[in-house]
């Protein structure tokens, strides 16, 4: 909504900064959505002038505050001489003006990924690998459920399953740092046992230190990745499991503290995953879209390549 330098102007210091962050973040979401620069110039020139005027900045970041704010007014102008060229150019100055008036006024910074016009991850723009699926025991700490979620998100496990012991996926917390994640993932709660029991065909393995190396590791198409909990890592009867089907893969380190966060770990072994599973698809295997995510079609779910 249109808004008057008189009444930006109007507000207290702290509402302005917080008001001007939101247009900004506003005008960014904009482009994000439709690929172009659809927020009035007018009210971003507003804000950028008002900004310039305002002298309560500390002193230890006010030259920074300065050099920011004179190169977004420029990338303005090269933008209103350029007929709506430059448009990166303004939307990366606009960003680190943005992120200053956050850091100001004590607000959080939110990632965005992919989000669509109400402001939640569009779930049309997953890919998922059918039947790649991961099992949380015992994940203790909302923020790595959250981060997990995020992961798996990004490298197409198709769901998560929770044991009864891991923390609540709903938790805000967990939420935060999923940052959408947990509503487009399909998720449930389930105990080793009935785990197993559905999935009696299913290939299991478990990220765990003391197996194969990531790179020698076979990952299966299909399976599922047994994730152990931050403090005790894979329970013995989910690494039996593990070891009566594909075994453990583990990630080489090669420093003092000899293992990494749960949340890392399960980044790495997601990324090597999901690339050795493109890699081994057939070449004419087409990715076909639907209204929910896009999905490789497997052939053989079990077998390993």
């Amino acid at each position: 909504m249109p808004i008057s330098s008189r009444k930006l102007a109007s507000l207290p210091r702290a509402q302005r900064l917080r008001k001007m962050a939101k247009m900004f973040g506003e005008a960014e979401m904009m482009f994000r959505n439709s690929g172009t620069w659809g927020y009035p110039l007018d009210d971003i020139a507003i804000a950028l002038n008002l900004l310039a005027l305002d002298a309560e900045f500390p002193p230890e970041i006010a030259p920074a505050v300065s050099a920011a704010v004179d190169a977004a007014c420029a990338a303005l102008r090269n933008m209103e001489a350029q007929g709506g060229q430059s448009v990166d150019a303004l939307r990366r100055r606009i960003n680190a003006v943005r992120h200053i008036l956050l850091a100001e006024t004590g607000q959080s910074q939110a990632d965005w990924d992919f989000l669509d016009a109400e402001h939640r991850l569009n779930s049309a723009k997953r890919t998922v690998f059918p039947n790649m699926l991961v099992f949380l025991e015992d994940i203790r700490s909302p923020f790595n459920i959250g981060s997990l979620f995020r992961t798996a998100e990004s490298f197409g496990v198709e769901k998560i399953l929770l044991s009864p012991l891991a923390a609540d996926p709903l938790h805000q917390r967990a939420r935060r740092t999923a940052m959408g994640c947990i509503e487009i993932v399909p998720w449930e709660r389930m105990s080793l046992e009935a785990l197993e029991a559905l999935h009696r065909q299913t290939p299991f393995f478990a990220l765990e230190t003391g197996g194969v190396g990531l790179q020698e590791f076979v990952f299966p198409t299909s399976g599922v990745m047994i994730v152990g909990s931050e403090e005790l890592g894979v329970s013995p009867a989910a690494l039996a499991v593990a070891d009566a089907s594909r075994g453990r893969v583990s990630i080489p380190t090669y420093g003092a503290k000899g293992s990494l966060n749960v949340s890392s770990a399960f980044a790495i072994a997601m990324y090597a995953w999901s690339v050795q599973t493109l890699g081994m698809a057939p070449a004419n295997r087409a990715c076909g879209s639907s209204a929910e995510s896009r999905s490789f079609e497997e052939t053989d779910g079990a077998t390993a390549f």
